[in-house]
């Protein structure tokens, strides 16, 4: 086999391995040996010369490719649905009794709640909401700080 069908082989080896593996690294030894395997077609160019060019070629991909990685994978995320409610405030619109339910009003849907600290919430009061179970609200009032 001549030098640029094997610099292409191995591109597209790693372009394969790549599709197994997550985070990029196999994407950038494949172009990077591809590319090289077109230059090394194109011109004759001694070995070292070609691993000179695949490793800054490589290298220039991998800086590419982890800008978009790091997007893609990223582990910033936005709460959705029911999880989006912690940390917002609602008002009673049915009094929270002692061990029992009441109900609140978040952004315009009314859902069950109860108390956190198992007391007494009055209509009207303003709350906030401290966490989800299942399909009732755990929350405590906003006025009063928490110990």
């Amino acid at each position: 086999m001549v030098p640029w069908m094997i610099w292409v082989a191995i591109g597209i080896i790693c372009l394969i391995i790549e599709i197994f593996t997550p985070g990029f690294l196999f994407m950038s030894f494949g172009i990077g040996a591809i590319i090289t395997g077109v230059l090394v077609w194109m011109t004759d160019v001694s070995i070292p010369l070609q691993i000179l060019i695949f490793a800054i070629i490589t290298f220039i991909v991998f800086l590419f490719t982890r800008k978009i990685s790091k997007r893609l994978i990223s582990d910033e995320s936005v709460p959705t649905n029911v999880d989006a409610l912690k940390g917002k405030q609602g008002t009673v619109v049915k009094e929270i009794p002692v061990d029992g339910r009441g109900y609140v009003k978040v952004g315009g849907e009314e859902w069950s709640a109860i108390s956190s600290k198992n007391e007494k919430i009055k209509i009207g009061k303003k709350v906030i909401i401290q966490k989800i179970e299942g399909n009732k609200l755990i929350v405590a009032e906003a006025d009063k700080k928490e110990e």
